[in-house]
């Protein structure tokens, strides 16, 4: 290995090792306490060797959630190869989304953060580049599907792009991911399982695009179709919403 190779390697292996400290602050701290100076004194490093890896605390925020997407795509990935109908996949979607969403809770609440307008427009050019292809395969995965879907003559598109039928199903997603994280709201409303409810309003929105086959919208079909989610793709991770 070269001098440039080794170099860019020791470069990349130090960025993850102070992402998996800035993790460690928020967890302790709270996502908004996390701060530049701190993360040098956690890590036992200069500023100057941190902005070296992150312009700004926006760009650290930015490369936290950007470091988490690879396993959402490689969940969405797994869905879009599963050997079932599109209509199947598509509902698996949401279900592996839920999953993640739960088993990263950090993740959730960094993305809305390292998102909004205020961040977002601070972070460096770089970096919002990164966390576009990072996100890629995801789009491309949900894309996939629904073009199945459209060929197969199983979804007919009612005068929308496969990008604006996606949309209902990422917007009714991140809804309930919202409401989910805001703690205590739901039970206000004695909304107890969340995900459960999403899963119940994925197979109505999914009816109502006419996406073949139609479900029979009961518990035992719905019931019956995460457990093989469960088994076949996911394998855990699924009670929340069975």
């Amino acid at each position: 290995m070269g001098t440039k190779e080794r170099r860019e390697r020791q470069f990349e292996e130090r960025e993850q090792r102070l992402l998996a400290v800035a993790r460690e602050l928020i967890v302790r701290d709270g996502l908004l306490n996390l701060q530049m100076s701190k993360l040098a004194k956690a890590s036992e490093h200069a500023m100057g060797t941190l902005y070296q890896h992150f312009a700004s605390k926006e760009d650290l925020y930015l490369a936290l959630v950007t470091e988490s997407v690879a396993e959402y795509a490689a969940l969405f990935q797994r869905v879009a190869a599963w050997q079932a109908s599109s209509r199947d996949r598509m509902f698996a979607i949401a279900v592996a989304d839920s999953v993640f969403v739960r088993r990263n809770p950090e993740h959730f609440r960094l993305a809305q953060y390292a998102l909004c307008e205020v961040v977002w427009g601070a972070a460096s050019l770089a970096r919002r580049d990164a966390h576009h292809a990072a996100s890629q395969p995801i789009s491309e995965a949900v894309m996939c599907i629904v073009q199945d879907g459209l060929r197969a003559g199983d979804l007919q598109p009612q005068g929308m792009s496969p990008e604006e039928i996606s949309t209902g199903f990422w917007a009714m997603s991140q809804g309930i991911h919202t409401l989910a994280h805001a703690e205590g709201l739901l039970e206000q409303y004695a909304v107890h399982r969340p995900y459960g409810l999403l899963a119940r309003h994925l197979q109505f929105l999914l009816n109502g695009l006419g996406w073949q086959p139609l479900s029979a919208l009961n518990d035992e079909a719905l019931n019956a179709l995460i457990a093989r989610i469960r088994a076949e793709v996911l394998h855990d991770g699924c009670d929340d919403v069975a």
